[in-house]
């Protein structure tokens, strides 16, 4: 059984993944608790399913992408079992973690994307350093960028810890905190070796819908 806040069927708006219709299964619970969170709702509120009934809903939809999210989906061991299940049954499958919780024992098939928390976020030194260990070829790394400050902190942790990483990194502007031109043409200027990313689905649903 897992604790589950919602599942529901929209566009993807992260990760390289954007763009495609996905069925996200939102878990429910999190460890951390992030300035800028758009998902609080999450932290308590859920009902428990079976992995079956999970697995019978997202069948419901006509989509080829999963995205596992929350909350912190690592937070219920059982989120191991479901994201192989998925991926045995022929989906594509994303996790959206933190990275504060081990990530070791995740299917390799299941694209990781690791949100590391920069300073901006209250939740700075929650980032699991092993899990840069357990990076496949998949996975992703993503930095929301609040501030001047978290731009070079986040170029700082780059540069020592996944410069010879062939990993994508993302940055992705802190909504309505930082403007998104301003950190296009930081990329720029600084020769970072990040890819932007916008959350496109707060730009195509408005704010009281995510979807169908």
């Amino acid at each position: 059984m897992l604790k589950i806040n919602e599942i529901f069927y929209s566009i993807q708006g992260e990760s390289s993944y954007a763009g495609w219709p996905t069925v996200f299964v939102r878990t429910s619970g999190c460890n951390l608790r992030c300035t800028y969170c758009d998902t609080t709702y999450a932290y308590y509120d859920g009902e428990k399913l079976s992995l079956d009934a999970i697995c019978n809903e997202i069948k419901s939809y006509s989509a080829k992408y999963v995205c596992l999210t929350g909350g912190e989906p690592l937070l219920q061991p059982q989120s191991l079992q479901l994201m192989t299940s998925l991926c045995d049954l022929g989906y594509f499958v994303s996790l959206e973690t933190s990275g504060s919780i081990s990530c070791k024992t995740v299917d390799k098939r299941v694209k990781k994307i690791i949100d590391i928390k920069t300073p901006g976020s209250g939740e700075l030194d929650s980032f699991l350093m092993e899990n840069l260990l357990y990076a496949t070829a998949l996975d992703e790394f993503k930095f929301v960028i609040c501030s001047e400050d978290d731009f070079f902190w986040a170029e700082d942790f780059v540069k020592r810890n996944l410069s010879k990483n062939t990993n994508l990194i993302l940055y992705s502007p802190s909504f309505k905190a930082v403007e998104e031109n301003w950190l296009a043409k930081k990329i720029l200027l600084e020769k970072s070796p990040a890819r932007l990313q916008l959350q496109l689905h707060k730009y195509i649903w408005p704010p009281e819908s995510r979807g169908v």
